[in-house]
């Protein structure tokens, strides 16, 4: 039989505010615990909350750059449960009137451009975060990330595989970098993600029984995780048994789901407007004022890439994935206008860097977009070869020496010299007359043999294009 996947994404994206959503304590990650709190967020007797201009603000531009019809009369609610870590018995968010809904983002997966639905976007403050003792049956509470402001996003049940659940949240992950009101964090959990799955067969329109996904801090794992559970629901059905439905945590480690409780019943979280927060009314001058504020996002971002710049759609990609990254290219182009080449080595030889075993950010880089224009036209005018500015990039890499400075410190001007070339040409094909016959005999892929040897004795110091010009002349003789 053949099933059909059915993938729904909840994500949540911490907010970048300096305080939290309903009172005035730091959203600082990192302080020790317990010290980011307030009567307000610990939910004291007597205290009530004060919503944060800026929540809402980030809430409606994510709301425009995600195509959303925005509310402009929404509202808080209570979402009433007990768990240890929510000090008040309820989480302050918005249920019946969201502040934004019914958008899309579009993915691209196989060359294939689909628009993903989003249900809905809301406001909602974090709840804390237990600690659980490895070394006896205790559990201790953390409440400095009580309070701390949350958009939650809900995709509609649109995603059909886990490459398309991955595409989707490395775009949407994109977009509230670029807007920059979400640091994308997800080993610290500023940006996190629960996925519900399902099967069914193929041309079926009634959904099959979900399963809930839970603890993945990467997009691989998301997907990792999602190709698991669809395997395993998908062997369940074909063995005749029924699927489940339950939370389950992902085990980055073992490469499995496993259960975390029951979910055979949605809650009944008994949500009603909370009596302490007035309906939260936009002005259109406000919404007016912050459209005209919004940068160009990733989707616009590549388009201009293609076309202003003859990048290839997957090159734009890549370079546009992030907004440093697009920024790092503009200002590199400025200096070495030449994108397919800059491109090129932003892709292989700085990303290698970035993403090596240590992990550095884009923002930490010693090179500065400047610096690596000054290597790159270097290269192009012939002072250095390809091969010998790959070893002064490494050397600027772990130095934050600019181009110049190291190939004068390293002496690895690049030699151009005809008669010095010339005489060490002729060295080497009287060393090795055996591939100098083969090379007048017609096997012309021995020139490759002949230009490596004199790279060698150059220590990569020779231009390439003379090299062979010089093997070329002095063969044929």
């Amino acid at each position: 039989m053949d099933f059909e996947t059915v993938i729904g994404l909840e994500v949540h994206a911490q907010l970048k505010t300096r305080s939290k959503i309903f009172c005035g304590c730091t959203t600082e990650f990192g302080r020790p615990p317990n010290t980011n709190t307030c009567p307000v967020c610990l939910g004291m007797p007597g205290v009530l909350p004060v919503l944060n201009r800026r929540v809402v603000e980030f809430a409606i531009k994510l709301g425009l750059a995600t195509n959303c019809r925005l509310n402009f009369r929404n509202q808080f609610a209570r979402k009433n449960y007990f768990y240890p870590d929510l000090p008040k018995g309820y989480q302050i968010s918005q249920f019946e009137l969201p502040i934004a809904e019914h958008g899309w983002i579009e993915i691209e997966v196989g060359g294939k451009h689909r628009k993903i639905g989003l249900t809905r976007i809301h406001m909602e403050e974090d709840a804390g975060k237990l600690v659980h003792d490895e070394r006896e049956p205790r559990s201790y509470v953390d409440l400095n990330r009580t309070g701390v402001p949350l958009l939650e996003i809900v995709s509609e049940p649109d995603l059909r595989s886990p490459e398309e659940a991955a595409a989707y949240l490395k775009k949407l992950h994109a977009i509230v970098r670029y807007l920059d009101i979400c640091d994308g964090n997800m080993q610290e959990g500023s940006f996190r993600c629960d996925a519900n799955i399902s099967l069914r067969p193929r041309g079926e329109s009634k959904f099959g029984t979900r399963t809930e996904l839970k603890n993945m801090n990467s997009f691989r794992n998301v997907q990792r995780a999602l190709e698991y559970e669809e395997r395993r629901q998908r062997d369940l059905l074909l063995e005749g048994e029924a699927v489940v439905q339950e939370t389950l945590l992902w085990d980055a480690d073992r490469g499995m789901t496993a259960p975390m409780r029951s979910k055979e019943e949605a809650h009944d979280y008994r949500y009603f407007p909370d009596p302490d927060l007035v309906p939260v009314v936009l002005d259109e001058a406000w919404v007016a004022g912050i459209k005209a504020t919004m940068p160009e996002l990733p989707a616009e971002r590549k388009a201009r890439f293609i076309e202003q710049f003859g990048l290839p759609e997957a090159d734009a990609e890549v370079l546009t994935s992030s907004r440093e990254l697009a920024d790092y290219f503009e200002q590199a182009y400025a200096g070495y206008p030449q994108a397919k080449k800059l491109g090129n080595w932003i892709m292989t030889e700085l990303m290698r860097v970035l993403k090596g075993e240590e992990g550095i950010d884009l923002g930490q880089c010693p090179i500065t977009p400047a610096q690596l224009a000054a290597l790159l036209n270097m290269m192009e005018q012939g002072t250095i070869s390809g091969k010998i500015a790959k070893t002064v990039f490494e050397e600027m890499m772990a130095t934050g020496k600019d181009a110049e400075t190291v190939v004068k410190e390293k002496n690895l001007v690049q030699m151009s010299d005809i008669g010095e070339l010339m005489a060490m040409v002729r060295e080497i094909i009287a060393a090795n007359p055996e591939q100098a016959q083969q090379f007048r005999e017609g096997k012309t892929k021995v020139m490759g043999f002949f230009v490596g040897q004199l790279m060698k004795k150059t220590n990569g110091k020779a231009n390439p294009q003379i090299a062979n010009d010089l093997f070329s002349k002095a063969l044929t003789e």
